[in-house]
C-alpha cells in the first residue's frame, strides 16, 4: 500500500485543490505499466488519484460537509492499468476492434522518423494524395525519398496527419490552465443517490479517446451526458464502444438553423461543457470557452486539445500517437533501431481523467470557470514534473503480477455483448453499455 504519492500531490495541486486532501489517496495492487524509460505508471496513478479525490470532494460538499469530510480513497493499480489500454481489451460481440489501421505507424525518412495517423477514412485519403501511395509498401517507399518534415509539411497541407519525430522533448506547456468567470452555477443541493455528479447536465462535444474518457468518467459519477458530433464527421465504431459508457450520443449540424436552435436549448439547460477539438475550431460557432462564459459565466466550460493552445503547432490537429512523436518522447522510447512507444495511450487516457478532476473540482467550488488541457501538456508533465518511484524502483517500475481478469465485464450494448475495462474509480460500473454512436435524441433526461 502507498499512502502519500508525489504525482497526486502535483497533479492536485495543478488543479487548485488543497494541499492537506492529497495525503486522502493511496494505492494497492499491481501495475502493468512499467515498461519504458518514463514514469507512466505514476502519471496513470496519479491522474485517476486525482479523479477519485476530486470525485470525494464534490461528494463531500453536496453532503453538506467540508475538507474534513472528504472520504479516504483506495485506487487499485491493476483498474488503472487496465482502464489506461481499455481499447485493447474491449470486444466487439466477440471481435477484437483493430487499434490503428495499416497506414497508421512509424516511417524511415531519408533524414530520421515519421509517424502517421490514417484511422479515420478521411485522414488515410490525405495521406494518401500526398505521397501518391496506398499502400504500406508505397507510404514507406516515398517516405524514404524526402526529409521527415517535408514529409509532415506536405501530408498536413492535404488535410492528413503525420509528424516528424523530434530527437528531444519539445518545450514545458502547462498541465493545466484555469480561470474563473465572475459567475456561479446553479445550487447542486444533495445527492439522493450519493453520486456526486447526481442531477448535473454535462454537454459533450468531444471525440477519440480523451475527451470521451473524461466524459465517460463523469457518467459514471451520475451525470446526464450528452454527446454531440455532426453528421458530416463519422465516428469510428470501435472507439464509441469503448468511450461511449455512461453516456448518449446525437447528431446535430451546428450551421443549420434547426438543429442549432435545438442545440441552444440544450445549452441553455447544461451545466458542464466539454470541448475536444482544435483552438479557434468552436469558436466560429461562437462556442469557445470565452464566448461561452460570457453569454453563461455560470457554465463550467473545459476545453483539452492536442499539442497546447498557443504556438505555431496550436491549431493543428492530433492524437495521442502523434504528440508521442513530436514532444520527443517516441525518441526516448526507441531501441536503436527505430522510435518506441509509451505502454499505453497515456497522454490521452491521463489528460481525460484530468478533465474529469478539473470539472469535479470547479462545480465543488460553485462552478463558473474555464480550464484548459492539452495533450502536450500532460506529455511535458510525464518528461519533466511527474515523480518517479522510491528508490531502487526506477522511473515506471512495474509491480510483479498484475493481470487484467478481475477488471473486465461483459454487457449489452447497441453493438452487441461487449467485454469492457471497469473504471478505476472504484471499480465503478456503468450499468449497461453505450446505444450506436449518433441514435440517441438531442435532449436532456
Amino acid at each position: 500500500m502507498t499512502s502519500h504519492d508525489d504525482g497526486t500531490a502535483r497533479a492536485w495541486a495543478a488543479l487548485g485543490g488543497a494541499g492537506e486532501l492529497a495525503g486522502r489517496v493511496a494505492y494497492r495492487g499491481a501495475s502493468g505499466l512499467g515498461d519504458g524509460p518514463l514514469p507512466v505508471r505514476e502519471l496513470a496513478r496519479a491522474t485517476v488519484g486525482a479523479c477519485a479525490l476530486a470525485a470525494a470532494e464534490l461528494a463531500a460538499v453536496r453532503a453538506g460537509g467540508g475538507a474534513d469530510d472528504v472520504a479516504a480513497l483506495v485506487v487499485d493499480e491493476g483498474a488503472v492499468t487496465t482502464a489506461f489500454v481499455s481499447e485493447r481489451h474491449l470486444l466487439v460481440a466477440g471481435r477484437a476492434p483493430v487499434t490503428f489501421a495499416p497506414l497508421s505507424g512509424f516511417w524511415r525518412a531519408a533524414d530520421g522518423w515519421v509517424r502517421t495517423h490514417a484511422n479515420y477514412p478521411h485522414h488515410e485519403a490525405a495521406l494518401v494524395r500526398a505521397l501518391a501511395a496506398g499502400t504500406r509498401e508505397g507510404v514507406a517507399r516515398a517516405v524514404s525519398r524526402r526529409a521527415a518534415v517535408d514529409v509532415q509539411e506536405a501530408v498536413y497541407a492535404q488535410g492528413g496527419l503525420a509528424v516528424a519525430v523530434a530527437p528531444e522533448f519539445g518545450e514545458p506547456q502547462p498541465l493545466v490552465e484555469l480561470w474563473e468567470s465572475g459567475g456561479r452555477g446553479r445550487e447542486l443541493g444533495r445527492s439522493a443517490d450519493r453520486l456526486p455528479l447526481e442531477g448535473v447536465r454535462v454537454l459533450d462535444l468531444t471525440r477519440v479517446i480523451a475527451g470521451p474518457v473524461a466524459t465517460r468518467t463523469l457518467g459514471l459519477l451520475g451525470a446526464d451526458v450528452l454527446r454531440i458530433d455532426s453528421p458530416g464527421l463519422a465516428e469510428s465504431d470501435d472507439a464509441y464502444a469503448d468511450t461511449g459508457f455512461g453516456k448518449r450520443s446525437a447528431l446535430l449540424d451546428l450551421g443549420a438553423a434547426a438543429d442549432r436552435a435545438v442545440f441552444e436549448e440544450l445549452l441553455a439547460g447544461a451545466d458542464v461543457v466539454v470541448t475536444g477539438y482544435r483552438p479557434g475550431a468552436l469558436a466560429r460557432y461562437g462556442l469557445g470557452a470565452d464566448e461561452l462564459l460570457a453569454k453563461r459565466p455560470g457554465l463550467v466550460v473545459a476545453e483539452l486539445c492536442a499539442w497546447g493552445w498557443r504556438g505555431a503547432w496550436a491549431g493543428r490537429r492530433g492524437f495521442d500517437s502523434l504528440v508521442q512523436a513530436g514532444y520527443g518522447i517516441s525518441a526516448a522510447c526507441g531501441d536503436g533501431h527505430g522510435p518506441g512507444v509509451l505502454p499505453a495511450q497515456a497522454l490521452d487516457h491521463g489528460t481525460g481523467y484530468l478533465v474529469a478532476a478539473g470539472v469535479l473540482r470547479a462545480l465543488a467550488e460553485g462552478g463558473g470557470r474555464g480550464l484548459r488541457f492539452s495533450l502536450a501538456g500532460t506529455a511535458s508533465w510525464l518528461v519533466r514534473d511527474v515523480p518517479a518511484a522510491g528508490a531502487g524502483a526506477g522511473p515506471g517500475a512495474a509491480v510483479p503480477g498484475y493481470a487484467p481478469e478481475p477488471w473486465l465485464r461483459e454487457t449489452g450494448s447497441g453493438y452487441g455483448t461487449l467485454r469492457y475495462a471497469v473504471s478505476p474509480l472504484g471499480g465503478g460500473e456503468w450499468g449497461h453499455g453505450p446505444s450506436r454512436w449518433g441514435t440517441d435524441r438531442p435532449g436532456w433526461l
